[in-house]
């Protein structure tokens, strides 16, 4: 069988991946991309976990969810009146696959844009080969390409519980989560990263009652803690249950659901019965099936590709971008670097600031940060200044009826250059931006409150905080 050949092969076609081909094509290279997902009638469906079982639908899923709980609770203020609410949850479902489906098809018409061939099946080396490396694609139809230069973004995978496998039915991981046919009337969550308090807030909103079971004895230990309070006392006022240091035991299932023992934060012996369990406690790289042994590509102890500040592997010409690698397992971190790399191939020096990579949680409120937490400063013994102004302060959150919430500037106390931004608060995905603008030319905190913003807008809580890191807010 003849190798078709190319200067790129990407294997993967997640955020990370695709991008990389596409900005690789732009960059004049005869590039391909490879990847295995299938919808559910076995076409091609890229766009990774990210498209299919993660971003895109779980953001579907909270938007359909966040509309049931304003019509249930919240229209009634605004003199909107309903009678027989109900929930269609087969339709909401649709709904989200019908989402991903317009993602996966944009994809494909961007390769196709783009001039990038798209081959359907699972990449894995083969050999080093003149020129390059052999990579095999088992699909409908095997086929051998050979790259001058390979990109791996192969992904991460949820990590499983000992003892308890995911079987999508009753133990479920992020895309279990995502296809519960009817709303639980208890749902338990192991863990409460990014995936599980989504998850727990869209089936919350819809009726059921839903518990959280944490390890740790903070809760968002990554998220600066005045942040993470906030958000804490919001979630719990809302219905979750969240319980904090708590060690799992034994996970059983039956036809009734699953029960999981535990003990709590006191020490004391406890048992959970839910009808669904989703256990999001993190994820591990997919690096399985890639065939890294057969060719040396050098793998760190949690299975993940071993790179260099430019995302270069041990091999030459191999590059990694994205969940597989070291870093934040983000998005946009993967499109990021994927950019980076296709640069770097073309000599240009490409780039990821990690210290401006944005990080969201798509709750209600929502929580955004960029740079370093209040815990971290002190733990290095910077010398900073902080600033906050709460969302009940602004009038155009009084007007959306959702004042939770705050902003909060932390600046360096000499310079005043902006260190980290923190919000919790409605729309907060989208008002951090602002601050990893600020942020990247290296902004001060001085500067966002010198700037003009909109009134009324949610963007004056970002103007009133960067005030308040001088003690000068104007509506506090």
């Amino acid at each position: 069988m003849a190798s078709k050949q190319f200067d790129v092969v990407v294997i993967g076609g997640g955020p990370g991946g695709y991008i990389a081909a596409i900005r690789a094509a732009q960059l004049g290279f005869n590039t391909a991309c490879i990847d295995e997902w299938k919808n559910d009638k076995g076409g091609p469906a890229p766009g990774g976990t990210c498209t299919n079982v993660g971003c895109i639908p779980s953001k579907a899923l909270l938007q359909s969810s966040e509309h049931y709980e304003h019509a249930a609770r919240h229209f009634g203020e605004h003199g909107i009146g309903l009678k027989d609410l109900s929930i269609d949850v087969k339709k909401m479902l649709a709904r989200k696959d019908t989402v991903v489906k317009q993602n996966n098809d944009g994809i494909l018409y961007l390769f196709k844009k783009n001039k990038v061939s798209f081959f359907h099946g699972r990449g894995s080396f083969v050999k080093a080969v003149e020129g390059g490396w052999e990579v095999a694609v088992a699909g409908a139809a095997n086929e051998a390409l050979v790259g001058r230069q390979v990109i791996v973004a192969t992904g991460s995978s949820a990590r499983a519980l000992p003892g308890a496998a995911f079987d999508e039915e009753t133990v479920l991981s992020n895309d279990g989560a995502l296809r519960i046919g009817a709303v639980p009337k208890k749902l338990g969550l192991i863990g409460s990263g990014v995936i599980g308090l989504e998850m727990g807030s869209v089936w919350r909103r819809l009726g059921a009652e839903v518990t959280v079971l944490e390890a740790l004895p903070t809760f968002l230990g990554a998220v600066d803690e005045q942040i993470a309070k906030e958000a804490h006392k919001a979630f719990t006022r809302q219905g979750l249950k969240i319980e904090l240091g708590v060690k799992v035991g034994e996970i059983k299932t039956d036809k009734k659901g699953v029960s999981v023992t535990y003990t709590d934060a006191k020490g004391a012996a406890q048992t959970l019965a839910a009808d669904k369990l989703i256990v999001s406690i993190g994820r591990v790289p997919n690096t399985t099936g890639l065939n890294a042994g057969a060719v040396g590509l050098k793998l760190d102890e949690r299975g993940a590709i071993v790179v260099d500040a430019e995302c270069r592997t041990n091999l030459p010409g191999v590059w990694a971008v994205g969940d597989v690698v070291r870093g934040p397992m983000l998005a946009h971190k993967a499109e990021e670097e994927g950019v980076a790399v296709a640069e770097c191939i073309a000599g240009q020096h490409g780039h990821v600031n990690f210290n401006t990579i944005p990080w969201v949680i798509y709750t209600s409120p929502e929580i955004a940060w960029v740079g370093e937490t209040e815990q971290q400063l002190k733990a290095r013994g910077a010398a900073y200044k902080a600033g906050t102004f709460p969302f009940m302060a602004n009038g155009r959150a009084r007007a959306l009826g959702d004042t939770t919430g705050m902003v909060k500037f932390l600046a360096d106390a000499k310079t005043d250059e902006i260190l980290g931004v923190h919000i919790v608060g409605p729309m907060a995905s989208e008002l951090i931006a602002e601050a990893v603008v600020a942020m990247e030319f290296k902004a001060s905190s001085e500067d966002i409150a010198r700037i003009c913003h909109a009134h009324p807008s949610l963007s004056e809580a970002t103007k009133e905080a960067a005030l308040a890191v001088d003690k000068r807010t104007l509506n506090f």
